[in-house]
Formats: C-alpha cells, structure tokens, sequence
C-alpha cells in the first residue's frame, strides 16, 4: 500500500473514531462474527484493522476468560477508543501487510469489512498465513456488494477521498476463495448474513496443510 492510500486511510478512521460504534450496523456485524467463530482450541485471537476492537469485545463477550485478544489497526485514533474499552486487550498500530506480530502466534486472525480498502490482497494473505498457528484459521467478514452509504462505514457516511474500495475480490465465496488460494489458503465453510440493509459474506479460510 502506498504512503498516500495508507494516509487517507488512517484519517479517515481517525476522524471516525468516537462516532463509529454508534453505527449499529457494525455492532450487529461484529456479534454475528463472534458467534460464527468456532472458539474451540483457540487461545490467541490477531483482529486484522480492528477499529474500535468491537470484534474483539464480542468474542470476549462469549468467552470472558482464557483468550488473549490482540487487535492491529492503522488508526491511531481508533485504537484509543479499542483500549479504553476493552483494556485486557492487546492493541498495537500496525498495517495488515506487515503485521507486527510472530510467527505463528495467533490460533485465530480475523479481518472484518476492512479487505476492500487493501490494494493488493496477496500481501495481507500471506501475512495472514504467517502469523497463523498450526491447524489456526482465518475468519473474514466482506459485502457481498458495494454499500451504497459510504463503502460500508456506516448510515450518512461521506464517500472516501484518497482511496478507491475494491469490493470485487471477496464479493462471492468463490471470489473470496480465489483471491486467497495464492496465499495457501481454502475456504471451508461460509455463509451470507443481511446485516442492517447490508449483506455480508462471513467466511472461515484455513490454510492447505
């Protein structure tokens, strides 16, 4: 991602930072993941471009101990919010091609509504792939069509200056399987939630052995 598309990202989700959990689009979205999510075995969970951790909180939610929950996001101003609330977890301003994290230290990476605003999907996949431990799985939320308020941010939302949305990649299951095959990953299971007027594709990808 060039320095310019990585900018107009990061002030854009800052300038959002203390409204964007009044959308109630992205609370549903972020409880029918938590409850998509098979936590059986899982015990770090990596939430690529958390935002406001509202993923992380959800899953907390449903498992208040025994998980160790670390959230990276480019907004600086969005991870103000994340910690202040929900402390326990780990919060860490990073970009998703290069994950600030080890080798295979996550037993769950999840990435919700945010692969459209990546340039290059390969990069994110793979990093992906990396930080994933053995038998680990990724779990992804995309629009199964472009939004029509704003790219998915929410009700009365502006059109995003300095970066163009390329919802197309993760648009069907089978998009979203081609576009991860690359990176060493297959679909295995899915489905399609209408979320607040939205549908969005709630996918689990593991990697091939």
């Amino acid at each position: 991602m060039d320095d310019a598309r990585r900018e107009a990202i990061k002030g854009r989700f800052d300038d959002r930072a203390e409204s964007y959990d009044d959308s109630a689009m992205h609370r549903a979205l972020a409880a029918a993941v938590a409850d998509f999510i098979e936590l059986d075995g899982v015990g770090t969970v990596l939430d690529v471009a958390t935002g406001t951790g509202l993923v992380l909180r959800a899953l907390a939610g449903r498992r208040p101990s025994g998980l160790r929950l670390v959230g990276v996001d480019l907004a600086p101003g969005m991870l103000e919010v994340a910690r202040r609330e929900l402390p326990a977890a780990e919060f860490i301003e990073g970009a998703a091609e290069a994950l600030p994290v080890a080798d295979s230290a996550a037993d769950l990476v999840t990435c919700v509504t945010a692969l459209h605003i990546f340039s290059d999907p390969l990069p994110v996949f793979e990093e992906f792939a990396r930080v994933l431990a053995p038998e680990g799985v990724l779990v992804t939320a995309s629009f199964a069509h472009a939004p029509d308020h704003g790219h998915g941010q929410g009700p009365g939302a502006p059109r995003t200056p300095g970066y163009e949305p390329n919802h197309a990649p993760y648009a069907t299951p089978e998009a979203l399987a081609a576009t991860a095959a690359p990176a060493g990953f297959v679909l295995t299971r899915h489905e399609l939630r209408s979320i607040e007027g939205d549908e969005v594709l709630i996918a689990e990808l593991a990697p091939v052995d």
